[in-house]
Order: C-alpha cells, then structure tokens, then sequence
C-alpha cells in the first residue's frame, strides 16, 4: 500500500516496506562496512616481515610478522580513534611510517614507529600543517623528505627528516608557487611543476647551479592526462604518463638533456592506469590499462614467466602491491567482484605464489552478486563504461538483466576526476542484497577514457556531466532492468552533488536521494578550498568555472542544487562531516536552512568527528543504517532493522530524524 504527500507540485511517494522474494539471506552491515579483517598487506624492504592492517580493539593500526609466520602477527602501533589508513616501511629495517590526522581534518602528521620497541614518535609535531610524503631512498636508509606547509599554508617546502632523532632541515624553499616536487634516489630536488593561468601547467628542471628553467608545457587540454611519474635509476630519463600529441596517456621515457621522448606503451581505449617499476634498477617492467576491467601489458622480459604464472594462481584483476628490495619477495592481492580481496606472498626464487589472507573473512562463504561491466551509449555518441549489479535471486540465467524491472540506486562517484571500477564493491553488494539493481556510470570527466573524454566535461557541472547519468538511468529503464517511478540517487562528494543536481535539475526523475558530503553551492565551495590547493585553483577556474569573475560566479550560481532548492518534491538524505576541509559543514548546513524555510522534509546527518566521508566505522555503520532504512521506505527494499548500528558512533542529526522510521527512538536509546 502506497500513500503520498503532495510537496511542490510533484508527488513524493512515502511506501510502506514491500516484502521481496528471496533466497539471499540478509548481509548483515557490520560485515559490509565494518573494519577488514587484514588490508594493506605489504613486505618489508629487506624481505624479512609482513605488515597489514587490522582492528586492535575495534581501531585498525599496523601489524608485523616475519614473512613466513604470518601467524605471529603483533600489533606495532596503538591508535585509539579513527584507525591508520596509509603507512609505509623505510629502508631502515628497524622502522615503518603512517600518516594520521584528527577529526577528518586532513592536517596530516607522520608518525615513525620503531617495529622493535614499539616506540612511536611524531615527526612533524606542528600544528595545523599538512605533511606530504615525497622520497624514502636505500641511500639514506635513516631519512627521508617530505613536504610541508609551515611557513605558508598555501605552499610546501622539502624537508629531510632523520627517523630516529626526529631532526629536521629545510632543503628546498617553495618560494615559486610549485604545486609539486619530482626528487631522485639522491634526495636531490630536480624537477617542480606549476599550474598555469589557462589551466595548463607547466614543468621546470634545477640546474647544477639551483636555478630552475621551463623544461616542458602542458596544455591545459592534456593537463589531467599528462604528469612526471619519476626518474630511472641514472637519473637521465624522466618517465611521464602523457597525452600530448594523442587522445589517450601512454607511457614515454624523455631524455633530460636532449628532451627526446621514447614511447614505451599505449593503448587506444585506456589510459595508463599503474606500472611495475623495478625497485633497485627503476626501470618500468609492466604497465596496466583499466576500460572495462584491468589489463597488463609487459615490457620487460624478465618478469614475463613470473607474470603467467601468477595469473594462474586465482581468479580475479590482480596486482602486486610491494616488493622486497632484492626483488626476492612480491606481495598480490586478488581483486575480484563477488568476493573478498586474496591476498599471496609470491617467492620468486621458487615460483610459489603462497596465500596469506583475505581481507574479509566473513565475506567467504556469503552469496555475493556479479559485477557487470557494460558500454552505454550517451546521447550525444560518447562511450560510458558502467558497471551493473543485480540481486542474486533476480537473474536466474545470469544474463546480467533482471526477471523483471526492479528499483533501481544510481550511485555516482565522487572527484569528479576519477572513476569506478570492476571489483568488489561494499555499496553494489549491500544495495543489490537488499533488492536494488545498482548502477555506476563513468560519466564524462571521468578518468581512464583519455583526454577528449575528461575534456568533454569542462564547464558541464549540472549539464552534460548529469545528462550522462540520466542517460544511463534511461538505458535500465529501456533494458527492463529498472523500474522508472523507483530509482534513486546516491553518491559522495562530487556524487553527492550529483544527487542534489538530480533532485533540483531533474526533479522529478529520481524517486529519493542520499547525500554524502556533497556540495549545494559551487561558488561558496571554490571560495573555501584548503589554502594548500591554491597552487592548482586554475585548474578548477578553467573546467569548473570561475568564481572570481561576475560572469563565472553568475554561470555557477546557475550551476548550484542550492539556486533551485525550491524544485526539490523528493525525499532527501544527507550525511555529512563537522571537521571536512574540502566540502565544509556550510554546504550542508546551507542547502538544509533553505529547505526548512520553504518547508520542504529532509534528514539531515551530522557527524562531529568526521571529515571528507566517514572513516570511523561506528560511523559507516551508522549512516548506512539510516540510509538502508530510508531507501526501503521510498523503493520498497528490504532492510535490516537498526539494532546496535549507533553503539560508538558520533551520530547527530540536527534535522528530521522524524522523516526515519525509528530514528527518533533509536537516537534517544542509543
């Protein structure tokens, strides 16, 4: 039984949970969105311990084993709030390094953890800075240089750091506006790259004699495709991922002192998307292509038979994540669709690829859905790779379409300069579990498709960048995958753009959107960027717009879900963090007070201690738990009631929790 409100001149569908058939049991959240059991698996540079991710105390930190007991992990580190994300080994056995910062609030710290005392010392303890990690080198095995912005937020000088001591010497001064640094095994400074004006950029070499000349220019058409990835092992050739000349980015090795440029790989439908680089000789082994899904191409025959029998091993896209120094040690992880990453310690010397662990253990025997890679056609000719994924019990014949049109979640990634992938996909197996078909569209910005394909979306925030995704929902529709009066919207970030576009733009397309950090207004979002992506604010003037001039603020405003917040007539959903440097509280808090003064229902989801999405899974748990419930109220899904989904997290919702079943107690018991 349905019932309805009338709210702007539309009709918003409030449904009472429809029961779906089904033999899949009910996944619950936590195995979903809860911490991995181990993630992150690396080997040590002397080939000696493994490390990985895993929860001590329900908070992930790093542990360390010798590389043929895994058995005797121990935890190395004790972080107690929102768990280490990144960390990295040096060429200092005796230590490993991650980054950490406090309440989403991307002011980065490192941190050294001494993997024998356990002893762990912060090695920028400057406050409101943000540390980028720039070279570790076997040839200073106790040191290593970073980046930070002390001295101007805006810019990050070179610093090298002593591991043990903790010292610190500035060595390159960022007085140019750099937006970046390219450093040799030496700890030399030898290139830097500036964006320019017109959204290019611009790439300058240092002399013997510290001054710096323009080695080469990128224009702007070829500047998200086109970028020095490092030095070889002499430091004459400079490897760049390049688009100049050609749609896609392949794979060159310039020579520095004449400039002369050798392609090594290409591929006309993909750009390069990772490499093997040997790690003593510097040299780039094997390049992968991601269109559909993930290809290898080898370049150099000396890993070719390691590389054939390691696609023996186990089904899935696989990829070496770290290599022993000596190269005697790979770790792999096996990514695959409907099941857990597999993770191997590969032994060159005896061409033994042995398993380790995966990193879902609950995940192993759980019925999971297949992934389906499909090209739909935009309406104007380009190619979108999507990806589609249906509830199991709804395609008996596996033919990737449904018995029958189901409800259907749109979910958009975020950036907008990246993209979604074939593989395990916790949002895909959760939605699809629960009843939804669901389905990611690369739209146009999307990366991986080449230049013409990125470029296609400059100034079509709100245009043609959403036109492709309405495209998509149209092809389900027309496949008789998805049931036109239930299909919603979600996504984060850009994504979460995307979905308050849908619901102002397109008002009447989308039956319900969830909103995760997303932004309302892109002028006020331009304007409060972090200092530190100032080096690269051209960029975003020349394809976003440009909130710095009358026209370009009047053709954003345009642009902006909060312009139009009157057309909203759906049920809308948003998540957001307090401490998120890139889309601050205030998108949030703007587009919700200009619903409530035009009376329109929305739920809003606050987190105090989160930043750019939800890092602390109490959190995760938390807000998929209300999302959950709220899709099933307006597409008729099943749902896993809230049970104990609240317990530890920081979960506040300053408006609507009426709009919940359930939600209003829940908060008050929790």
């Amino acid at each position: 039984m349905m019932t309805g409100m009338k709210v702007a001149g539309c009709f918003l569908l409030i449904g009472s949970v429809v029961a779906m058939a089904s033999a899949t049991p009910l996944i619950p959240r936590d195995v979903l969105f809860g911490n991995p059991d181990r993630a992150s698996a690396q080997v040590s540079p002397d080939g000696a311990h493994l490390s990985f991710l895993a929860p001590r105390d329900g908070v992930l930190n790093v542990w360390v084993a010798p590389l043929d007991k895994p058995e005797q992990a121990r935890c190395v580190t004790n972080d107690t709030k929102r768990g280490i994300r990144a960390y990295f080994w040096s060429y200092n056995p005796d230590y490993l390094l991650y980054i950490q910062d406090k309440g989403g609030d991307e002011n980065w710290h490192l941190y050294a953890v001494n993997i024998r005392t356990d002893e762990t010392r912060d090695l920028t303890p400057i406050a409101k800075v943000q540390v980028r990690v720039q070279e570790t080198s076997p040839e200073f095995p106790d040191e290593f240089l970073v980046g930070i912005n002390d001295r101007d937020p805006r810019l990050h000088d070179i610093y090298r750091i002593n591991i043990t001591t903790g010292d610190r010497k500035l060595i390159e001064k960022n007085d140019a506006g750099y937006a970046g640094y390219i450093t040799d095994d030496h700890f030399a400074v030898r290139f830097a790259v500036k964006l320019t004006p017109d959204g290019g950029s611009e790439l300058f070499a240092k002399g013997a004699d510290g001054a710096w000349s323009s080695f080469t220019k990128i224009p702007m058409a070829d500047n998200l495709t086109t970028s020095p990835i490092g030095l070889d092992r002499s430091g004459t050739h400079l490897y760049m991922i390049d688009s100049r000349g050609r749609n896609t980015a392949a794979l060159s090795s310039v020579d520095i002192a004449t400039k002369t440029s050798q392609l090594l790989a290409e591929d006309q439908r993909a750009d390069i998307s990772g490499a093997m680089i040997h790690p003593t000789n510097k040299n780039v082994q094997a390049v992968s292509f991601n269109y559909e899904r993930v290809k290898w191409k080898i370049l150099d025959n000396a890993i070719k038979d390691d590389i054939a029998y390691l696609t023996t091993v186990t089904d899935g896209d696989w990829n070496v994540t770290s290599r022993s120094h000596d190269d005697a040690h790979w770790i792999v992880a096996y990514v695959m669709d409907n099941g857990p990453v597999r993770y191997y310690h590969y032994d060159r010397h005896a061409k033994k690829a042995t398993f380790l662990f995966t990193n879902r253990t609950d995940l192993e025997g759980v019925t999971l859905a297949t992934m389906h890679p499909v090209v739909i056609t935009s309406r104007d000719g380009l190619n979108l790779v999507s990806y589609l994924t249906l509830p199991v019990e709804s395609d008996h014949d596996a033919d990737g379409k449904p018995d029958k049109p189901l409800p259907m979640v749109l979910v958009v990634h975020g950036g907008p300069w990246a993209r979604d992938s074939w593989g395990y996909n916790a949002l895909h197996q959760w939605l699809a579990n629960r009843g939804y078909a669901v389905l990611s569209v690369n739209f146009r910005g999307s990366t991986g498709f080449g230049k013409k394909f990125i470029n296609a979306a400059n100034m079509e925030w709100a245009g043609k960048m959403h036109d492709d995704l309405i495209d998509g929902v149209q092809w389900a529709i027309k496949q008789g995958i998805a049931d036109p009066k239930r299909v919603a919207i979600m996504g984060g970030s850009y994504g979460g753009y995307a979905t308050l576009v849908g619901l102002t733009f397109t008002p009447k397309t989308f039956a319900c959107g969830v909103d995760i950090v997303g932004p309302s207004n892109i002028v006020t979002l331009l304007k409060s960027i972090p200092p530190y992506w100032q080096p690269v604010v051209d960029m975003f003037t020349t394809r976003v717009g440009d909130y710095r001039t009358e026209a370009g603020r009047k053709f954003l405003t345009e642009r902006s879900p909060l312009t139009h917040v009157d057309r909203i007539c759906r049920p809308l959903l948003i998540g957001q963090g307090a401490n998120d440097p890139r889309v601050n509280q205030a998108e949030a808090d703007q587009i919700v007070k200009a619903m409530q003064q035009k009376r329109i229902p929305v739920t809003y989801v606050l987190y105090p201690d989160e930043g750019h999405g939800f890092a602390r899974p109490q959190n995760r748990l938390s807000f998929f738990a209300v999302s959950e419930v709220f899709l099933s109220r307006h597409l008729g899904g099943r749902y896993e009631p809230i049970k104990d989904d609240f317990e530890g997290s920081s979960i506040t919702v300053p408006q609507g929790a009426d709009q919940i079943p359930g939600l209003s107690a829940t908060l008050k018991t929790g």
